[in-house]
């Protein structure tokens, strides 16, 4: 069995899905386009993440997105997608401040952006706020093991969940769901530990560099599809070379209109009123 059994992909699905061993697809997504298509193929879970800053916006890291930002994007994924369940990161700076903040921005999304969902990184010391965001009727998704918006913090990406910080990524899990999230995102973690919080855990793990463990996986499109050209991490899997598709047919669209190829008479029009 594969993927979440629903026309319109809602919360309780997930819960569903992991009782009943399917496995859940999610794809980040920042526009229209991508959106269509990642709908048409059935990906349960569309995050319109921040990651954004580095693969939109060509950023260093994820710290510089604006609520403004994310709002413009989640709102044309959110319009676009028929089927897939819509999440959107609150970006670094937007619910640290107080739980209030938090409730605030997550608020502010849902009004203003059709959007489902919220997600936010941290474990243990998020716990507060997203019971708040829950509670204001907010569906929320945790990030815990590597948080990139404390990419910093951690010293670099660095792998998280080792020797003696299972029992801290077990208690980040932990947290979050009883906070109320309904699923947990898990990055660059040991595979056996998250296949273990997964089995403890009544709500939905979604690895990234995680495993096979997880209820479900969650890849950067850039990455998977190879429209990033640059290094992508070991946890990456290639789909396509849309870079090197891409690249040529640019060559080949500027080859066309330097040699007068483009446009033909096909492509032009004639004055039919003569």
């Amino acid at each position: 069995m594969n993927g979440i059994d629903a026309a319109r992909v809602r919360t309780r699905h997930f819960a569903q899905a992991k009782a009943e061993g399917r496995r859940i697809s999610a794809l980040t997504s920042y526009d229209a386009l991508t959106a269509t298509i990642f709908d048409e193929a059935g990906i349960d879970l569309l995050l319109v993440g921040d990651s954004a800053a580095n693969v939109v916006y060509g950023r260093e890291t994820t710290l510089s997105m604006t609520v403004d930002e994310m709002a413009v994007m989640a709102t044309a994924v959110a319009a676009a997608a028929q089927r897939a369940l819509v999440c959107v990161d609150l970006p670094f700076g937007s619910y640290e401040v107080s739980e209030e903040q938090a409730v605030a921005t997550a608020v502010r999304f849902m009004q203003e952006t059709g959007v489902a969902a919220v997600k936010l990184e941290g474990g243990v010391e998020r716990a507060g706020a997203i019971r708040r965001i829950v509670d204001a009727g907010v569906p929320v998704i945790g990030h815990i093991g590597f948080t990139p918006q404390s990419e910093h913090a951690l010293g670099g990406a660095v792998i998280q969940g080792r020797g003696a910080g299972r029992e801290k990524l077990r208690a980040d899990a932990l947290a979050v769901q009883e906070a109320g999230a309904f699923a947990v995102v898990l990055e660059m973690v040991p595979a056996e530990i998250a296949a273990e919080i997964t089995a403890e855990l009544d709500v939905v793990t979604i690895g990234i560099g995680a495993g096979d463990g997880t209820d479900g996986q969650i890849l950067v499109w850039q990455d998977a599809f190879g429209l990033n050209r640059g290094r992508t991490a070991r946890f990456v899997r290639q789909y396509a070379d849309l870079g090197e598709q891409l690249l040529d047919a640019a060559k080949n669209y500027a080859a066309d209109v330097a040699d007068g190829s483009f446009p033909d008479e096909a492509e032009s029009y004639e004055d039919t009123a003569r």
